[in-house]
């Protein structure tokens, strides 16, 4: 296991948390972090939609794509105390949540911090852990909290989650169950470069390393603030009403023996909030919602056989068009 944390002074050009408007931040952190990511906007995109929904990110790839790249760049735009785990079949419970050791000169016992007590944490090739250790993960990004010998910790706020997981055919794998992947609001695929992103990427990379000078654009305590703006962004009650449609229509499906759970429903929902905050409109539009389906819900339904449950989801939301708007 390897651990690593970095953080950075608030800048004093910031604008306070009450004045600082979804859209901004959203558009200057992807700005950011794409001085290094090449290419991957989209991924970027979502992954600051889930930092506003205050939910956890999936990311599904090979190795060597840029997934912890991603990552590292996140903390850095934000300053944020970051720390990381290397997931391997050792990795204890305890490695993850931290432990309570015996302090003889004051005669008690002294908890001390595992990786979990940070903003960002980057649980790096999650699948390769045992699932004692995946689960330790379930009651920090479900509760903000933790349980150490009976004692109760609650956890930095913001906290944030990003787990990367190697495809399940590779080599020592564990799979994730159904319960922890519904934690994650978004599955999100970085894939392989085009030829003319990588060959920006050799030129970028030739003499120095992007992520060592990438500067802090916001502070991390700017979140919360952002959160609740985003939570004021106005539903229609035809759209709360298509989301319920869109869940009964893959829980009905036969080619889905496990459709979507009602926090899937309220992720959607929540997400669809900030996508529409950060292009900068007060309501959501079902195009937010169609433009979320696929990262929101392809790890949440599992299929009776074969094949590709994008397919089957793309299937389910052409035939339930939106409801007329009210």
């Amino acid at each position: 296991m390897s651990l690593s944390k970095h953080s950075e002074p608030r800048r004093s050009d910031a604008p306070g948390p009450g004045e600082l408007e979804p859209a901004v931040f959203a558009q200057r952190l992807e700005e950011n972090i794409a001085r290094v990511l090449i290419g991957k906007r989209k991924a970027v995109h979502f992954l600051v939609i889930a930092l506003l929904t205050d939910g956890h990110v999936l990311l599904e790839d090979a190795p060597g794509v840029g997934k912890t790249t991603l990552v590292k760049a996140l903390a850095r735009s934000l300053g944020a105390d970051f720390r990381r785990i290397q997931f391997t079949p050792d990795v204890l419970p305890s490695d993850v949540t931290g432990t309570s050791i015996y302090d003889p000169k004051k005669g008690e016992f002294r908890y001390h911090p595992g990786p979990v007590m940070s903003n960002i944490l980057l649980a790096d090739e999650i699948n390769r852990a045992s699932p004692k250790a995946q689960s330790a993960l379930l009651e920090c990004m479900e509760e903000r909290q933790i349980t150490v010998d009976g004692s109760t910790h609650t956890l930095p706020l913001p906290f944030f989650v990003l787990a990367t997981q190697n495809p399940r055919e590779f080599h020592g794998t564990f799979p994730l169950p159904e319960s922890q992947l519904d934690r994650f609001l978004f599955s999100l695929h970085l894939g392989y470069p085009s030829v003319e992103e990588e060959l920006a990427l050799l030129e970028r990379y030739q003499f120095n390393q992007p992520l060592e000078s990438l500067s802090q654009v916001f502070p991390i305590g700017v979140l919360p603030c952002l959160q609740d703006k985003v939570r004021q962004v106005h539903v229609s009650n035809s759209l709360r009403l298509y989301l319920v449609k869109l869940a009964e229509s893959l829980r009905s499906h036969p080619g889905l023996r496990l459709g979507i759970s009602p926090r899937a429903t309220l992720a959607l929902f929540r997400a669809g909030q900030a996508a529409a905050a950060i292009q900068g409109r007060s309501y959501v539009l079902p195009d937010d919602i169609k433009e979320l389906f696929l990262p929101a819900l392809r790890h949440r339904v599992f299929l009776t056989g074969s094949g590709n449950p994008e397919v089957l989801l793309a299937e389910v939301l052409r035939s339930t068009p939106p409801l007329p708007r009210n």
